[in-house]
Formats: C-alpha cells, sequence, structure tokens
C-alpha cells in the first residue's frame, strides 16, 4: 500500500506541475456506522459517468492503516467497509476529526481530495482510575473539612463527556463539584458532621460520575473513609467490686480471677496496663500477683487461712495513649479453709541391727504419731504397705510397736527397708511416710555346698608327682568367718596306703594335687571324700566323693611270646618243600599290657626272601604260603615281622623266622593237623612247663611268707604289686608254644584259630570286667585222643586278679 501511495503522490505532484487544481470534498458521519452503510455517491457528486467508471480502475489512498471505506464502481458509491471508532481515529480531545483520502481513477487519471467528518456519539461510560479510593480521615476532624478525590474520565468529547458526580447517601458526607479551565469536572468529598469511630469506624460510599449524552452513561467508585481513633474513652470495668474465694495453700502460680477491662477506643488509646494501687497493702501483694498486660491475679505467695481469713485489692486500669485516661475496680478474695496439716511420724526407738535369728514376736521399734489438725483432719491411721515380716500393735492413740511377725533369714534378705504410712481422715487425706532400715547380722547356720555331690576327675599315667588334678570349691552364703572355708580329705586306707600318701588338697582354696606318679597298669581309679569346713562357732562342715580315674597311656611296648626264641630274637623253623598253598607255617603272637587302643596288636612283614611265596595276616599274626614251592626257591626263606601297638606315639617289636625246606618224606603240615598225635608226658616241652610252674609256685609261697614277715615286724604301707607274668616255655620246632600268657585286654584272642602241628587252640572270649586279667593257657598233649580226633583242645580261660594277687588257669 505504501507503494502505491509514493505512485499516487508522485502522480499528484505530476498534475500540481501541470497546474491542475485539485479541489476537497467533504463529507459528515457519525462514529460506529454498521459496515455496507453508504457514505456518498461519488459519481454523482464528482461528475462521473458510470458507464466508463465501470471500466476503469477506482483506488482508494486512506492515510490510515486501516481500510474503513471502499467504492462500488457500478454506483459510483463509497461505502464502509469496518466500523469507525472516533476515539480510535483521533485521540485528542477535540470536537473535530477528520478521515482523509484519495479516490484515484485512471485512464485517463484523475485524483480527488475527500474529508470525511467523524462525529462523536456517546458511546463511552465515564470511569474511575481506580475502583477503590480509601480515605483516612480522624474523628476529630470538624465539620467542612474537605478530601480530594479522583475525578472520572469519559473519551466522547462535547456533551457526551462528564458532566456531574453524584454521592450516595450519608449523614456525614457530601460532595462539592468543580470544573477545571478546560472544562474537565472535578469533585471534592466534604464532612457535614462531626465522626465517632466508636460508633461509626468505616464509612462505604459510591461516587457516581454522569456524562451529558443522551441516553447519558454513568461509572461509580467505592469510597472507603476510615475514622481514624482519638483517646476519647477511658478503660471501664464491668464491675466496681468483685468478689472470689481461694483455697488456701494453693500452689504458686494458681489463677485467682482475670480483670477485663474494656476501652472503645483502638490501637495504643485502648492498649491497657493493670496494677495496684495504693490502697492494696503490701502484704497482699507480697502473696498476690498482678499481670500488667493480661489482668491476671496468681497466687505467689502461701495463702494461710488461719494466717488471714480475706484479702482486699484495689486494681486500675490505664490506657497508654497521649494523654491516658483510666478505670478502677476492688476485689475482695476470701480464704477457705483445707487440711493443710500433714500428720508427722517420730521413731522413738529403734534398732538398726539385729540376728537373723532373732525370736518372733520381738520389738524392733517404737513409733509415735501426731497431726496438728483437728476433728477429722486430725485422725490419723499408722500401716505398713509391704510384704516385710513385720507388723504394727497399736499400744495407745499415737504410739505403735514394730514387731517381728516371721522368721527372718539374712541369705535372702540382708536387710529390711520398712517403709511406715500414716493418713489424716480430711479430705482430700493428708498422709506422711518414714523409712527404717533393719540390717540382720549373720548367724553361721549354712552349711559349705560342693556344686556337684560327685566327682569324676581323669588323670593320665605317668604324671608328674605334685600336679594339679582339679579345684574343688564349696560355697557358703554366711558372711565374715561364718564364710571362710577350710578343706580336708578324709583319712581312709587304699591297699595298705594312707590316701593322704597319694595326694594332697590346699586347705584354702581346695586344689587337689597328686603326690605320687601313677600307673595305669597298677592302680586304675581311687575312691575317697573331701570336707569342707567354715570357721563358725559350731563349724559346720559337708563332703564331696571323689572318683579319680587314671587313664592309660601307650607306654608299654608289645612283647613277641610266639614263636618262643631261646637265644636273641632269631627263630629257626623247618617245613616240608611239598607245602600246599594257604598253609599255616607260622604263627607270631604277641602281646601288650596296655589297654584298650594302646594294646591292640597289628602285625607287617619287615622284610621278606620273596615277597610272592608267604602272606601275614596283619591281625592274628598268621604267616601262610601263598603258592607252593617251586625247585627255583631258595632252600632257605628268611622273614621279619614287626608287631606294632595302636597307641601315639605306636611302639613295636620284631621277630626273625628262619624258614628251611626239607625234601624228606614228612607229612605235609595240612595232614598232620588232621591226624593227631599222642602227647608225651615227658616231653621236653612238658619238663620245661613243669619246671616253670614249680619255679612260679614256689616264688609265690616265698613272696607270701616274707610279705607276713614284714606285716607283723612293721605295719608299713606296702605299694601294690604288679601282678606276675608265667614263664613261656616253647619247643623249639613247635609254631605256637605251650605256655600260660597274661594280659590286660583278650581282644586279640578272639581273633585267630591257631593249628599247630600237635593240635587245635580254641579260643573262647570271656565276658570283659573291670580290673581282669586275662590267662591263656595252653594244654599239654591229652593221652585219650583217639584216631579220629581232629586235634587236642587248648583252652583260653579268664580269671579275675587283684593289684596283689597272681592268677592261676
Amino acid at each position: 500500500m505504501h507503494r502505491e501511495r509514493r505512485v499516487f503522490s508522485a502522480v499528484f505532484v505530476f498534475c500540481a506541475l501541470w497546474g491542475s487544481a485539485l479541489s476537497v470534498t467533504r463529507y459528515s458521519i457519525p462514529e460506529e456506522m454498521e459496515r455496507g452503510s453508504v457514505v456518498a455517491n461519488l459519481a454523482a457528486d464528482l461528475g462521473l459517468e458510470l458507464a466508463g467508471l465501470a471500466h476503469r480502475e477506482v483506488k482508494l489512498d486512506i492515510f490510515h492503516s486501516k481500510k474503513f471505506l471502499d467504492v462500488i464502481k457500478k454506483t459510483g458509491e463509497l461505502y464502509i467497509v469496518e466500523k469507525i471508532d472516533r476515539e480510535y481515529l483521533c485521540t485528542t480531545k477535540t470536537t473535530d476529526c477528520f478521515l482523509k483520502l484519495d479516490v484515484i481513477i485512471e485512464s485517463p487519471l484523475r485524483i480527488f481530495n475527500i474529508e470525511l467528518g467523524i462525529t462523536d456519539i456517546n458511546d463511552n461510560a465515564p470511569h474511575f482510575r481506580r475502583d477503590r479510593i480509601e480515605l483516612d480521615v480522624s474523628e476529630s476532624a470538624t465539620a467542612g473539612e474537605k478530601f480530594s478525590l479522583p475525578n472520572a474520565v469519559d473519551p466522547d468529547v462535547g456533551i457526551n463527556t462528564v458532566k456531574t458526580y453524584q454521592l450516595s447517601a450519608s449523614e456525614h458526607f457530601t460532595i462539592e463539584i468543580q470544573t477545571g479551565s478546560d472544562g474537565t469536572k472535578y469533585v471534592d468529598l466534604v464532612l457535614t458532621k462531626a465522626l465517632d469511630r466508636e460508633e461509626h469506624a468505616v464509612h462505604n460510599l459510591i461516587l457516581t460520575a454522569v456524562d451529558g449524552g443522551i441516553p447519558s452513561q454513568s461509572g461509580t467508585a467505592n469510597i472507603v473513609v476510615r475514622v481514624l481513633d482519638t483517646n476519647d474513652n477511658a478503660p471501664r470495668f464491668d464491675r466496681s467490686v468483685y468478689s472470689v474465694n481461694v483455697t488456701e495453700n494453693s500452689a504458686i502460680g494458681t489463677l485467682v480471677m482475670k480483670l477485663n477491662a474494656t476501652d472503645l477506643d483502638e490501637g495504643s488509646n485502648a492498649d491497657i496496663k493493670y496494677s495496684f494501687t495504693l490502697y492494696t497493702s503490701e502484704k497482699t501483694q507480697y502473696v498476690f500477683a498482678l499481670n500488667p498486660n493480661t489482668g491476671e491475679i496468681t497466687v505467689k505467695g502461701t495463702i494461710d487461712y488461719e494466717d488471714m481469713k480475706f484479702y482486699e485489692m484495689h486494681v486500675e486500669a490505664k490506657d497508654k495513649g497521649q494523654h491516658p485516661l483510666l478505670g478502677q475496680c476492688k476485689i475482695v478474695v476470701g480464704v477457705t479453709d483445707t487440711n493443710d496439716n500433714y500428720p508427722e511420724i517420730t521413731v522413738k526407738s529403734y534398732k538398726s541391727t539385729v540376728n537373723e535369728n532373732i525370736p518372733v514376736g520381738t520389738v524392733i521399734a517404737i513409733v509415735g504419731i501426731s497431726d496438728r489438725d483437728t476433728g477429722d483432719n486430725g485422725k490419723m491411721n499408722l500401716s505398713i504397705n509391704q510384704q516385710v515380716p513385720f507388723v504394727l500393735h497399736k499400744s495407745s492413740d499415737f504410739l505403735y510397736e514394730l514387731i517381728v511377725s516371721e522368721t527372718l533369714d539374712r541369705e535372702k534378705v540382708p536387710e529390711y527397708d520398712i517403709t511406715l504410712f500414716v493418713t489424716d481422715g480430711g479430705r482430700p487425706s493428708l498422709s506422711d511416710n518414714e523409712t527404717i532400715t533393719l540390717h540382720l547380722l549373720d548367724v553361721n547356720d549354712n552349711a559349705p555346698l560342693f556344686p556337684q555331690s560327685f566327682y569324676t576327675i581323669p588323670v593320665m599315667e605317668n604324671n608328674a608327682p605334685g600336679a594339679l588334678l582339679s579345684s574343688l570349691t564349696a560355697f557358703d552364703p554366711d558372711l565374715h568367718e561364718n564364710q571362710y572355708l577350710v578343706y580336708f580329705i578324709i583319712e581312709k586306707e587304699i591297699v595298705n596306703t594312707s590316701i593322704s600318701m597319694l595326694f594332697s588338697i590346699n586347705p584354702e582354696n581346695g586344689n587337689l594335687y597328686a603326690l605320687k606318679t601313677f600307673d595305669y597298669e597298677i592302680e586304675k581309679e581311687f575312691f575317697f571324700h573331701i570336707e569342707a569346713r567354715d570357721s563358725g562357732v559350731p563349724p559346720l562342715s559337708s563332703n564331696v566323693t571323689v572318683h579319680i580315674i587314671i587313664v592309660d597311656q601307650n607306654d608299654n611296648t608289645p612283647v613277641i611270646v610266639s614263636p618262643w626264641r631261646v637265644h636273641g630274637s632269631v627263630v629257626e623253623e623247618k617245613i616240608p618243600r611239598s607245602t600246599d598253598k594257604g598253609s599255616l607255617v607260622s604263627k607270631v603272637i604277641a602281646i601288650d599290657t596296655d589297654s584298650v587302643q594302646n594294646s591292640r596288636i597289628t602285625y607287617q612283614f619287615l622284610q621278606v626272601t620273596d615277597a610272592t611265596l608267604f602272606s601275614l595276616d596283619q591281625y592274628n599274626g598268621d604267616i601262610r604260603t601263598m603258592r607252593m614251592f617251586s625247585y627255583r626257591d631258595p632252600r632257605h626263606q628268611r622273614l621279619v615281622v614287626i608287631a606294632k601297638d595302636n597307641g601315639e606315639p605306636a611302639l613295636s617289636a620284631t621277630v626273625t623266622i628262619k624258614l628251611s625246606t626239607a625234601e624228606t618224606a614228612v607229612k605235609a603240615y595240612s595232614d598232620m593237623t588232621e591226624v593227631p598225635l599222642e602227647y608225651d608226658i615227658f616231653s621236653e616241652l612238658n619238663l620245661y612247663l613243669v619246671i616253670g610252674l614249680g619255679s612260679v609256685s614256689f616264688l609265690l609261697l616265698i613272696t607270701i611268707l616274707v610279705t607276713c614277715v614284714l606285716k607283723c615286724q612293721k605295719p608299713m604301707p606296702s605299694k601294690a604289686a604288679p601282678p606276675s607274668r608265667n614263664s613261656v616255655i616253647s619247643e623249639r620246632n613247635s609254631t605256637i608254644a605251650d605256655s600260660t600268657l597274661v594280659s590286660n585286654d583278650a581282644y586279640w584272642y578272639s581273633m585267630f584259630l591257631a593249628e599247630t602241628r600237635k593240635g587245635k587252640l580254641v579260643v573262647r572270649q570271656p565276658v570283659p570286667k573291670a580290673g581282669s586279667r586275662y590267662i591263656v593257657s595252653s594244654l599239654p598233649r591229652s593221652t585219650g585222643l583217639t584216631e579220629t580226633s581232629d586235634s587236642a583242645a587248648s583252652t583260653l580261660q579268664g580269671s579275675t586278679t587283684t593289684g596283689s594277687g597272681s592268677s592261676s588257669s
């Protein structure tokens, strides 16, 4: 559009150069005409032909940003395209408002200047810049005082602008209107009557601005007039005299009453401060406190009915205005009597310590009670509110006796805190209490007590003399010397030996010691008693049974008893080379005087000439052939066998067996076991056995005689003799000796059934008993066997042996 306007301007200049005189056509229309409304007929007003106008280019150049008008070429009418607002188009407050435009017609070019006058209509109502107007007016303001108000504005002009103001009805205010030099209407608020804030603190008014249009329009604003306070009212109490009651002995801080004076003023003029006047006594001010801000009267001293029965207070309430005003009142406080005297307990006589065995019915203390009150408030009752072994016995109205009612035991309760309670008959009742502490003195009425009635103490054999075995400590609940314990071993004799020679005990702490080294193979257990005795008068004591168990150690080396070795450790045996596979060629038997695991023997080869020829049973010691001899096998075989026990560490013994094979026509070993041979009663083996048994019997008889002689001459305890081991006699060519063996464990006896060249050894395992030893006896060759007998029987018999006697089979 701007580009076209520049073109039209250029055309206009060109026409001016040619001296063309352009005339101005003026029209006038009211604002806000509807769209499509015809403003004028340009064809008629400008002298244009409609027939030629339809084929020519017609343009409007409007000197405004909006296109308000347009031309209909067929009719030549100028019509409204967009509503025209005079207040928008002309912002100045003048009555003249024009819209200028150029009508440009081409072919040939013609330009017409048009001025369209816009007349005002009353389309805007007056309005105030603020909807709410607030004013502060002192209630001391005088009538006629003025207060400026903001004026209303109206964008319309002429008679359509603000014409007058109106105020809502008010008996205190009116308005005054003034006209400025530019015709603007101004308004003032005028006070017509004195204000009273206490009567009417806020005045709400409505100011209305009215224009002069037809019809007229108006706008309103709210006027809020706040009346500022003036200190023109004194504080006032609702009564001049107040009466109130208070209970004596009321707690400090107890609220008596709250004063509430009122002041119709506000702010500091209504801020009240309370205080006692000079008419209030100092004693009253000492007992009661007055809060200057809240008016609360509270107790700050002791109120005693017997001292003063009523109090009188004079109080003034003063505001904090520039010129303060005040009001006064009087308060009369009556005191209500209460049960304010507590009963008291007085211990007249008292035993703080008594023996615990004091008889029932003994008087411990004498107690008195008192109360300064009278009547029901002075009636008292004394009691014990505990489960204690004491009771009260009333001896008079004011005296009681405290008596033992049950048997006392210091070990259960060492002292008593006996609390006595006394209450009076007031409502509410008052009470007091007194605690008496009673200590019980110890009496030796408890014997020492061991934690256990029976002690089992294991002791490893080969112990060091003086070693600590255990600590046996008893407990005595008594005190001091009644609690000091001394320990004794109750004397007894074990195998002619005093127990005090074997064990000792520390008399102060009960530590038990061994006085000698014990050997399990000789002594296995001991039973005795230990006594604990206190130091009371008379002393009390108790005892406990002690069982000492000697624990075995692996301290005995296995002894090889078969095959019998006459000289050194080498045994020579002869066997036929025709011996069958699996035949028994020899048997190694070892015994161990230890017990259980320590006496269990296992057998192994240490050396063997040919490992493929012989086998050794590790449990029963049987040496058997694994195959038959061949011509390549050496004639002499050397076997070294080790017998090892199961102890920690293990102990062992070895035996060397030299086997020689013979080509003689001797029957196989297995055949010999099936054909019984008769024993020669006068054989070399039996001769050795008879000599051995005779020697043992002779030695046993000599030992018994010597023991009896020594016993008669000097009765001294003797150490228990170890069990004797019988001689072992073996025939050089026999595999198992005919002998008598002694052992503590028959474990290995049940493991084998030995075959010999002279017969069979039958093993019977007896029922083990504590302290038993087992004797193996080989019977001599029997003469009564028939040819059909498999073998002669040899029996393993068990007999019980004592620590000093020898066993027989």
